[in-house]
Formats: C-alpha cells, sequence, structure tokens
C-alpha cells in the first residue's frame, strides 16, 4: 500500500500507537507534532518510542504554511492535535481555544486548499458531561447537571429536576452534548468543524470520540493527562493516588492499542462516509478500583487518598456504548482491562515519573476550581 498518513500530534501517546499500527498495515506515515515540552520534556528532538520509519516534522498545527507543508503528497489526515486536560483547561483557557479550535480551523483551510481523501479527527467522551441515566421509570436523562450546593455538601451522585435518584447508562452517540469544561468544548469544537468542513469540500470524515485512553508511553509527568498515567506517577514516587469525590465514579478504560485499532478501520472502512463513533471498552469501572488495581499489578501496597473535593469541569459517570463502532466500524476491543494494566506496567518498571500533582493541585485550589 502506498497511502501516505498524516497524524497531526502524532509524535504523543495515541498517535505514536497510530503511527506503528499504520506502518504494520502498509501504510506511510508522516507526523507533525510540536513536541511540546509538558508532554514530551524540554529536551527531545524525537521521542524513543516512536517508529523509526515514521517521517517526523516539528510543526505547529495552528502555523498555516507549516500545515500546508504537512498536506503535501498526503492522501489521508489524522487530526491528533490537541491540548489535553479538563482542570488545565478552565486557567489556560486562550491556550486551550488557540490550539484545539484555531489550530483545526488552520489545518481545515489547508485542507479546503488540498482535500484528501479522508479524514479522521480524534473528539472526547468529555463532550457528553454527565453521561446518559435513567430514572426508577426507564426514562432517559441527558444532559444531567450536579449542582455547586450539592457538591459541597459531597452530594455527588446528580438526581433529576424533581430530587429523584438516577442511575447511570452506557452513553450513545444521540445523547446531546452537554460542555462542562473549555477542554470539552474544544473537542466539541473540533469534531464540529471538521465535520462541517469535511462535507462542504467532500472528504469522508470519521469522529472518534475517545474514552480515557491508557497504555504504554502515556506522559507520566504531565499532572493534567489520564487519570491513570498520574496514579503510576504518584506510586512510582511511592505516593498515595489522590482521588476526587469519593472514588466510586466511574469511567470507560479502553487501551490504547484497540484506539490505533479503531482509527485504523475509521480510514479504511469506505462506507462511513460521515460519522461519530464512540471508542471505548463498553465497560465501566471506579476511580477508585483503578487505584486498587493499578498499585497491585506494581506491587506497591499504598492506598490510595479520598480528597472528598470535587474539581470544576469533572463528571461523574461517563462510560461508551459502542454498539455503532462494532456494527458500522467493525471494531470491537479486544485487550481487556486487567491485561491492559500488566501491559502499562511492564512499561513502567524501566520509567522514570517527575511527579507534579500536588502543583497541579494547588493551582486549581488557588484558582478556586475545587470544591
Amino acid at each position: 500500500m502506498d497511502d501516505r498518513v498524516l497524524i497531526t500530534g502524532g509524535a504523543g501517546f495515541i498517535g505514536s500507537h497510530l503511527a506503528t499500527e499504520l506502518l504494520d498495515h502498509g501504510y506511510t506515515v508522516r507526523v507533525a507534532d510540536t513536541l511540546n515540552p509538558q508532554v514530551h520534556g524540554s529536551d527531545v528532538d524525537r521521542p524513543p518510542y516512536l517508529h523509526r520509519d515514521v517521517e517526523l516534522l516539528r510543526a505547529d498545527v495552528t502555523d498555516a504554511d507549516a500545515m500546508a507543508d504537512a498536506l503535501d503528497g498526503v492522501d489521508h489526515v489524522v487530526h491528533f492535535a490537541a491540548m489535553v486536560g479538563v482542570g488545565q483547561s478552565m486557567y489556560e483557557i486562550r491556550r486551550y481555544t488557540h490550539v484545539n479550535t484555531v489550530g483545526t480551523a488552520v489545518l481545515l483551510e489547508a485542507l479546503a486548499q488540498r482535500p484528501v481523501r479522508r479524514l479522521v479527527v480524534a473528539s472526547s467522551m468529555s463532550i457528553y458531561g454527565e453521561g446518559l441515566y435513567h430514572d426508577a421509570q426507564g426514562r432517559p436523562h441527558a444532559r444531567v447537571e450536579r449542582s455547586v450546593e450539592r457538591l459541597r455538601a459531597g452530594a455527588w451522585d446528580p438526581v433529576s429536576d424533581s430530587g429523584e435518584t438516577l442511575e447511570s447508562r452506557p452513553t450513545h452517540e444521540d445523547v446531546p452534548a452537554n460542555l462542562t469544561s473549555v477542554y470539552a468544548l474544544t473537542k466539541y469544537d473540533q469534531e464540529r468543524l471538521c465535520l462541517m468542513v469535511g462535507r462542504a469540500y467532500g472528504i469522508p470524515t470519521v469522529a472518534l470520540r475517545l474514552f480515557n485512553v491508557y497504555g504504554p508511553h502515556q506522559a507520566l509527568s504531565n499532572p493534567y493527562t489520564g487519570v491513570l498515567a498520574i496514579f503510576a506517577a504518584r506510586l512510582l514516587n511511592d505516593k498515595p493516588p489522590l482521588i476526587f469525590e469519593d472514588g466510586l465514579q466511574r469511567r470507560d478504560f479502553v487501551s490504547v492499542y484497540d484506539v490505533a485499532r479503531a482509527a485504523r478501520l475509521a480510514l479504511e472502512s469506505e462506507e462511513v462516509d460521515q460519522g461519530v463513533f464512540n471508542v471505548g471498552s463498553g465497560t465501566s469501572v471506579t476511580i477508585r478500583e483503578v487505584a486498587d488495581r493499578l498499585a497491585r499489578v506494581l506491587g506497591k501496597d499504598i492506598e490510595p487518598v479520598l480528597t472528598g473535593q470535587h474539581r470544576v469541569g469533572d463528571i461523574r459517570h461517563c462510560y461508551a456504548d459502542i454498539a455503532r463502532a462494532q456494527d458500522r466500524l467493525g471494531f470491537s476491543p479486544r485487550v481487556p482491562f486487567d491485561a491492559g494494566l500488566e501491559q502499562l506496567a511492564a512499561w513502567l518498571v524501566d520509567q522514570v515519573a517527575d511527579d507534579q500533582v500536588d502543583q497541579a493541585r494547588d493551582e486549581l485550589s488557588t484558582r478556586g476550581l475545587t470544591l
């Protein structure tokens, strides 16, 4: 296969795994990445885990000339470039909006001049906010909100407008957006802009709403990355993981290997011209369980600390209904959570993490972003 794929943000955690997946299936891969020091450290010219056959361009997605050059000779684009982190997005508002929203607009203007055969964009489960809930009568409730008063009182679970108890359900793609953080808003911008411009210029476009992705090569020293990487950084430094609320909030953790395969399937699924798909495991686990199980596989006898605080922008429960991706993309997750944790632990053995969680927590507290 001679198809060339450009992955924006492709030197990062998920993008690097996708690059390997595509190379293994006969694609030629070019990566455009700024090598953000928050993710890669201050003196990295090329991440050691990035496959040697990847062409790496150090390029900023907000630079129009750089994006035009990156698209030269490209058949497909996977747009992963983004600032990632709910908490940080609530005070670095301009930076997140500039990189995620404006950067996507710059890329799309370049694509309008040089359309490709397919565009895949990484969206996020964060756009759902609180996921889907049902009441005792089985009626669905979407766009559920948790009041500040209830959160201050430690009443973590959402209730209906009439105060009725609600039960979480798998969230499907037709649940309306409910944006609770600047990060979520910018990911929604990325998704909608790509689908809109793709349709206008005849570029088949697929948006993948990624749930909680984990696995080797996560940025352990970035305190705003995925929760498993944050917990790992704490445990590797013999410190307890810090858990907001009561630790019973539920998430869907999906292996990066499954996500890379889903992105490849999205590139190859010619039956899908435009579409949005959840990419998750289809199961859920509590954050407390995650901390306990990670400590166990790392051989650390360290109990997590429940802070009893709420971080502004966080949600209670959200996990994926993946039926649409199974039916239309042929995607089914292959890596069970326990097996994925073992893969992560095997990689962590040789890693050193600069734990910056306390500083990040202090930053949020100083700005009034914890309750």
